[in-house]
């Protein structure tokens, strides 16, 4: 029997779920409040310049092959991947010797560049490196597409053979581990600034994270034309040609449960359409790929709730932060693609953002994306597009940004500083008379767009008790028929992470308790040609399959 599926948000993750159920072959409806879809990979149209206000880094390339090839196609059919290179580069806080360092493409230079820096290191590279592409695979193999519905998938014996190393990377934090091995203080940040990407402090990310090194370094760091909302366009395309119905303009207020021989099970959510209308949605699975915090607390009656909010006080978020989006007049040579700029005394930013008293880092350690480095469609033509991210507490008190300066107080006087930084250090003196567009987001922008918890950027830190098998996984533990997909679930953030979590949903409903990736099977040709055409979607003023329409509350009383 076709199961009748809600998703709710319209994110990553709730995407990347909608095209594999459907292509399963539920009936899939997926309910997003705002008019477009994306969530948190969403983008902004500003005089010629569009932003991409998300993810900016493509790494983990197998697991994008992997899931279109779930779906039927591949990462070459749908994404137009460059390679970057240099993948980025590091400016360090003046006077700091060198000013900056580029890391370019491939293990064999990126050594070469860490040999420069530091005599001998080069072979202690390609060591870290080495164990970094093991853990990798291992992780991919046994944890990262584990549902953990089982215990014996994990007593293969490469697992057991491998315990005791695995045992002293969970016990090591990052930073031990890095420090351990090198001594400059650029290659030390340039091997622990992937706990960043993880929402944590690499003072506490354990040293099974170093594997994030075998992405950048040799994997290589690529770029899709047309930013992520062109990754967004391709899952809402194939979503589309697998039989999925999107809606948008449709805000969950409840997701509904009934008991069932004495256990309760997902009924159908409530939504409210833009007119201010609310309906009834009738489904056998609801997945919701909200916010966890916001599905948990907000979405479901007290009874149904497996993370209430006495859960949430012993959860650790990751960080906050402020966007800034600049379009900048004239080229900007001194800005490769991807820029770090590193303090000398990071450990004092990590301190104010993860710290027991937090504060706004100053001057605070950025990354800036300047993508029309490689892609001529961000910027018009002669002008250059800069996002510009400052990590700071998740904290929805910083306040809200807002276009060309009128954000909060707090916010734009963070942005000004961030631009200031990037003048000094980069040598672009002018760079604030250069601005012609100028866009702030910060935490309440989080809160209120996102119902992000804490007005987070990211979601639960990854920390040890936050990763892998302890993470909140993919199934309510109440509630039969309830899956969460996402950057806040299982198996954690990023991009790469809410594919691999539409995925442990599949898992979940099929009851495969497999620790891999799962074997692709052939399913029913999709309706229409996957980049053909514009994307159409549904609205509540299409008239669906009347079996499958909502129903009005007002109609029902």
């Amino acid at each position: 029997m076709t199961a009748r599926t809600v998703i709710v948000g319209g994110g990553i993750g709730g995407l990347a779920t909608a095209a594999l159920l459907a292509r399963e072959g539920h009936r899939v409806r997926l309910l997003e409040r705002h008019s477009d879809v994306g969530g948190r990979a969403g983008s902004v149209e500003r005089d010629g310049f569009r932003f991409d206000t998300g993810p900016s880094w493509y790494l983990m390339p197998r697991v994008f092959e992997h899931f279109f090839e779930l779906l039927g196609t591949s990462a070459d059919e749908q994404l137009d991947l460059r390679t970057l290179d240099p993948g980025y580069r590091v400016f360090r806080e003046p006077p700091s010797q060198p000013g900056s360092v580029d890391v370019p493409f491939g293990a064999q230079r990126a050594a070469a560049v860490f040999d420069r820096l530091e005599a001998g290191s080069a072979a202690r590279l390609h060591r870290y490196l080495g164990s970094a592409r093991n853990a990798s695979r291992m992780a991919e193999r046994f944890f990262l597409y584990n549902p953990f519905t089982r215990r014996r998938s994990l007593l293969d014996r490469e697992i057991l053979t491998a315990l005791p190393r695995l045992a002293r990377l969970l016990r090591t934090p990052l930073q031990r581990f890095v420090e351990g091995r090198f001594a400059h203080p650029v290659l030390r940040q340039i091997l622990e600034y992937p706990a960043i990407f993880l929402g944590t402090d690499p003072r506490r990310a354990p040293a099974i994270y170093h594997l994030m090194s075998a992405l950048d370094l040799d994997d290589g760091v690529r770029y899709p034309i047309g930013g992520f909302r062109e990754l967004v366009d391709r899952l809402e395309r194939l979503a589309l040609d697998h039989g999925a119905e999107i809606v948008t303009d449709a805000e969950v207020t409840a997701i509904l449960t009934r008991r069932t021989d004495g256990r309760l099970a997902a009924s159908g959510v409530r939504w409210r359409d833009a007119d201010g209308t609310e309906h009834l949605e009738h489904a056998n699975i609801v997945v919701s790929a909200a916010d966890l915090h916001h599905t948990e607390t907000e979405l479901l009656p007290e009874q149904a709730r497996s993370y209430p909010e006495s859960w949430w006080a012993r959860c650790e978020s990751g960080p906050g932060a402020v966007l800034v989006l600049l379009g900048v007049r004239g080229e900007l040579p001194q800005l490769p693609h991807h820029s770090l700029f590193f303090t000398s005394d990071w450990d004092a930013n990590f301190d104010a953002i993860f710290g027991q008293e937090t504060a706004l880092p100053d001057p605070a350690s950025i990354y800036v994306c300047k993508p029309s480095a490689t892609d001529a469609g961000v910027a018009p033509r002669g002008s250059e597009n800069l996002f510009v991210l400052v990590p700071v507490p998740a904290d929805v008190s910083i306040g809200s940004g807002g276009p060309d300066g009128t954000g909060d107080r707090a916010v734009e006087a963070i942005a000004d500083r961030a631009i200031a930084q990037i003048a000094s250090w980069a040598g672009i003196p002018d760079l604030p008379d250069r601005i012609v567009v100028r866009q702030t987001i910060a935490p309440g922008d989080f809160a209120r767009d996102y119902s992000s918890w804490r007005g987070g950027m990211l979601g639960p830190s990854h920390i040890l008790r936050q990763s892998a098998m302890f993470r909140t996984q993919n199934a309510s533990k109440r509630v039969d028929g309830l899956f969460y997909a996402g950057a806040t679930t299982a198996p954690g953030v990023g991009v790469p992470m809410c594919l691999i979590s539409a995925e442990l949903v599949l898992k979940r409903i099929r009851g495969d308790h497999s620790a891999g990736p799962t074997a692709p099977m052939p399913a029913p040709a999709p309706r229409g040609r996957s980049g053909s055409g514009p994307a159409v979607r549904s609205a509540p003023a299409v008239r669906p399959d009347p079996d499958r329409a909502p129903t009005r509350l007002h109609e029902r009383s």
